[in-house]
């Protein structure tokens, strides 16, 4: 079986020469090169940007579910289901009301 390889483009990108030489050192010390330690940090950055952008995107949908309903746990109902949760019990999170 065959993998594919995404294709992939040159991308000039410009550092200083302070950074440049602790990406040198750092990859020196990992044995990889500079390009793998800079593809790696943009992968990382983007995946960890990306739940960011979707956990911010929940945020918003539950405020404006809030907005429309009202509906709600009482931080005392939130901190009690966890502690449970936290304690290894297998229990149902709070019902939301008014």
């Amino acid at each position: 079986m065959s993998t594919s390889v995404p294709p992939t483009v040159p991308m000039a990108v410009k550092i200083d020469l302070e950074m440049k030489a602790r990406i040198q050192r750092l990859g020196d010390a990992r044995h990889r090169s500079m390009h793998w330690l800079m593809k790696e940090a943009i992968r990382q950055f983007v995946e960890r940007e990306e739940q960011q952008e979707v956990l911010r995107q929940e945020g918003i949908q539950a405020w404006e579910s809030y907005r429309d309903t009202g509906l709600h746990v009482t931080q005392e109902e939130a901190d009690t289901w966890l502690a449970r949760l936290e304690a290894g019990e297998d229990v149902e999170p709070p019902h939301c009301h008014v």
